[in-house]
C-alpha cells in the first residue's frame, strides 16, 4: 500500500480521537493554521479584555452609567422581570451569544465536509460567529462580575477586593467563556504541532464545545442566584415558567452538539457512542426541566430544542447550501420523564435514575425508528445488545447529573457523602462508557473489490471474506469536499457483493472511500484522493477495476499528519486536555455546591428587612 502513502496493521486498537475525516482541500497551504492569523485572533481577545476592564472600572466607580443603563433595562423585560440587572443582562448576552455559537460551529462543520479546512482561524467565514458568540460568554461573564453595585449579589458572593463581591455564578460564566475561547488558538496550535485532525471530536475543538455546552449550567445557577437575592419582587410564573424552560431547552442543544457527527451522517467512532450521547443529554436536560420548571417542563424543553435545532438546520443547510442534517426527536424520553415524574417528582435522584432506566430502553426504541427515517445512517441490529447497554448507562447517569443540579438550584442539596458519591458515579460511569465505545478491533485480510461502470460511474463491491459485511452497522461508499457531502448506502445482491445506488463521485477535488463498521471494527478502502502537493502527499486513481486492502479507517484518514511527530507528545498534549476539562466540570460542581448551600436559607431579602432575626445576626 506505500503507492497510497499508507500503512496496515492488525490486531487491537485503541483510538483516542486522533481520526481525521473531513480533512483539508487541496492545494492549500500546509497543515497548521497561520501564526499570523492566530497573533490576530488572540490580540483581538485582548483588546477586548482591556476595553471590558475600562468599562468595568468606570462602572463600578461612577464614572460610566452605561451598563447601569443596559442592566436596568434587562430588569424590565418581560422574560427576566424580577431579576437583578446583574444577573438579567448577561443572561440575555450568554444566551444570544450562544446561539450565534451554535450556528457558527454547524456552519463550520457543514463548509469543513464540503469545502475543506481553511488555512488558520480567520480564513473560513463560519470561526466568525463562533469567535463573536465565544467573545460574548466572555464579556457576560465578565458583565456578571462587575455589575453588581450598590447591592449585595447573594450570600455565595466572592470577594475579590475590599468592596468588591461577584456572584459565584458570573465567576463560572466567564469561566466558559474563557474555556472555550481557549480552545480556538489551541485547535491552530494542535493542527500545527499532529498535522490535520479536523474531527468535531478533536481535543482542541472538544474544549469548544464542552464549555458552550455546560456554560448553560453556569446561566442557570445564574439566574437562581439573581432571584434568591430578589425574592418578592414583581414577576410572572409563567414568565418564571418560560425562563427555566428555555435554559434547560438551551442546555439540551448545547449537550446534542456532540452529537452533530451522526446528524450529517459522517460519524468517524462506532455507532453505539450516538445513543450513549443520545441518553445523556436526554437524561441530564429533561430531568433537570421537570424538576426545575414543573409539570410539562420537560416537553417546553423540547419543543425550545427543536424549534432551535430546526432553525439551524434550515439556515446551515438550504440557505448556507451546506449538507442535509438530521435531528433527535427527544419526544418519547420527555413523556418517559414527564410519566415518571408523576410519582417521583420528590424524590429527585430517584426519578434520575427511573427516568434513565426508561431513556435507555423506550427512549431507545424511539431514536432507533426515527434514525431509520431520518438518518443518513441508521441503527442496525448489529448495534444489539450493547448499544441498548451504552443508552442505560448515560440515561441513568444523565438523570443524575440532571437531578443533582436542580436540587443545588432548589437549595436541597443531600448530604455531602451522598451528593459527592453520586456525582463521581455519573461522571465515572459517562467516562467508561466513552472508553468502552474508543476500543476498536481491526481485523485482518480484508479486501474490497471495486467494478466501476464507465457509462453510469455505478460499481459492484465484493468484500471479501463475506462475513463481516454480512450484518454491518453501516457499508457505505462516502466522499467529502467535492462541493456536497456524498453516502451512499450499499445494496447487497448476492453474498459478500454490494451495488452502488447513485453514481461514484471518483474525480476532481473528491476525496472517496468504502466505509466499513462491524461490530468494534471500522474499516476503510481507498477509492479516490487527489494529489496533494502542500504535504507530499500523492493522489489514489481510481481505475475501472481494482482490488485494495481495507484498513483501520484512521489510518487512512490521517494522511495529512504531520511528519517527524514525537510519540510522547500526543498522549502528554491530551493528557493536558483532558486535565483542564476535569477541573472545568469540577469547578462548575463546586459552584453548583457552593450556591445551593448559600440559597438553603431564607431568601435574601427576607434576611434584609430591618429588625428580622437574620438581619440582626448579620449586623
Amino acid at each position: 500500500m506505500s503507492q497510497y502513502g499508507l500503512t496496515t496493521s492488525k490486531g487491537v486498537v485503541f483510538d483516542l480521537g486522533m481520526t481525521s475525516f473531513l480533512q483539508q482541500a487541496p492545494g492549500t497551504s500546509p497543515a497548521g493554521a497561520d501564526l499570523g492569523q492566530i497573533l490576530i485572533a488572540s490580540g483581538s481577545a485582548g483588546l477586548l479584555a482591556v476595553v471590558l476592564c475600562a468599562l468595568g472600572y468606570g462602572h463600578r466607580t461612577g464614572k460610566i452609567r452605561v451598563l447601569a443603563a443596559l442592566a436596568e433595562r434587562s430588569e424590565h423585560s418581560w422574560l427576566l422581570r424580577g431579576l437583578p440587572g446583574w444577573s438579567a443582562l448577561p443572561l440575555r448576552l450568554a444566551l444570544l451569544s450562544q446561539l450565534v455559537t451554535l450556528v457558527g460551529l454547524y456552519w463550520d462543520i457543514a463548509l469543513r465536509i464540503t469545502q475543506g479546512r481553511g488555512a488558520g482561524p480567520l480564513a473560513n467565514s463560519a470561526h466568525y460567529p463562533i469567535l463573536f458568540g465565544l467573545f460574548g460568554l466572555c464579556v457576560a461573564g465578565t458583565l456578571a462580575m462587575v455589575l453588581p453595585v450598590g447591592e449585595h449579589p447573594g450570600r455565595a458572593a466572592l470577594r475579590l477586593s475590599g468592596c468588591w463581591q461577584a456572584p459565584t455564578s458570573g465567576l463560572l460564566l466567564g469561566l466558559a467563556g474563557f474555556f472555550s475561547l481557549l480552545g480556538f488558538p489551541l485547535d491552530a496550535v494542535w493542527q500545527r504541532l499532529f498535522g490535520q485532525d479536523v474531527t468535531l471530536w478533536g481535543p482542541a475543538r472538544l474544549i469548544i464545545i464542552g464549555g458552550v455546552s455546560l456554560s448553560l449550567v453556569a446561566m442557570a445557577l445564574l439566574e437562581r442566584e439573581g432571584r434568591f437575592v430578589r425574592t418578592g419582587r414583581a414577576e410572572t410564573m409563567r414568565a418564571l415558567y418560560v425562563r427555566r424552560g428555555l435554559l434547560c431547552g438551551a442546555l439540551l442543544v448545547g449537550l446534542s452538539l456532540f452529537q452533530a457527527e451522526w446528524d450529517f451522517g459522517v460519524p468517524q467512532f462506532r455507532m453505539v457512542f450516538q445513543p450513549l450521547l443520545i441518553a445523556v443529554a436526554a437524561g441530564c436536560a429533561l430531568v433537570a426541566a421537570r424538576l426545575w420548571v414543573g409539570r410539562g417542563g420537560a416537553l417546553l424543553a423540547v419543543a425550545l430544542f427543536l424549534l432551535t435545532r430546526g432553525g439551524i438546520a434550515l439556515l446551515v443547510g438550504p440557505v448556507l447550501a451546506g449538507p442535509a442534517q438530521a435531528v433527535p426527536l427527544y419526544v418519547v424520553e420527555a413523556l418517559c420523564v414527564e410519566i415518571a415524574a408523576v410519582a417521583l417528582a420528590r424524590r429527585p435522584l430517584v426519578l434520575g435514575v427511573f427516568s434513565g432506566l426508561l431513556i435507555g430502553t423506550i427512549g431507545y426504541t424511539s431514536e432507533y425508528v426515527w434514525t431509520a427515517a431520518a438518518y443518513r445512517l441508521p441503527w442496525s441490529p448489529d448495534m444489539l445488545p450493547e448499544g441498548v447497554l451504552m443508552s442505560l448507562l448515560g440515561g441513568v447517569c444523565g438523570g443524575l447529573l440532571g437531578a443533582l443540579l436542580v436540587r443545588a438550584l432548589r437549595g436541597e442539596l443531600p448530604p455531602a457523602r451522598v451528593r459527592r458519591g453520586v456525582f463521581a458515579v455519573a461522571l465515572t460511569g459517562i467516562a467508561a462508557a466513552v472508553v468502552n465505545g474508543l476500543v476498536g478491533a481491526a481485523p485482518g485480510d480484508v479486501r474490497a473489490t471495486v467494478a466501476i461502470d464507465e457509462l453510469t460511474s455505478q460499481a459492484e463491491v465484493r468484500i471479501e471474506p463475506a462475513p463481516i459485511a454480512q450484518h454491518p452497522t453501516w457499508l457505505t461508499i462516502t466522499g467529502w469536499q467535492g462541493g456536497a457531502l456524498h453516502v451512499d448506502r450499499l445494496t447487497e445482491v448476492a453474498p459478500g457483493v454490494y451495488r452502488t445506488n447513485e453514481p461514484v463521485p471518483a474525480h476532481g477535488p473528491w476525496k472517496t472511500i468504502i466505509r466499513l463498521h462491524s461490530g468494534r471494527a471500522i474499516l476503510a478502502t481507498p477509492v479516490h484522493f487527489p494529489p496533494d502537493p502542500a504535504r507530499g502527499k500523492p493522489g489514489v486513481a481510481t481505475p475501472s477495476q481494482f482490488t485494495r486492502e481495507a484498513m483501520p479507517e484512521y489510518q487512512l484518514l490521517r494522511r495529512e499528519t504531520a511528519p517527524g511527530v514525537p510519540s510522547w507528545l500526543w498522549p502528554a498534549a491530551s493528557s493536558v486536555v483532558v486535565a483542564g476539562s476535569l477541573a472545568y466540570v469540577l469547578a462548575l460542581a463546586w459552584g453548583g455546591q457552593r450556591i445551593g448551600r448559600a440559597i438553603s436559607g431564607p431568601p435574601c431579602a427576607e434576611r434584609d428587612q430591618p429588625g428580622s432575626r437574620l438581619a440582626t445576626e448579620a449586623s
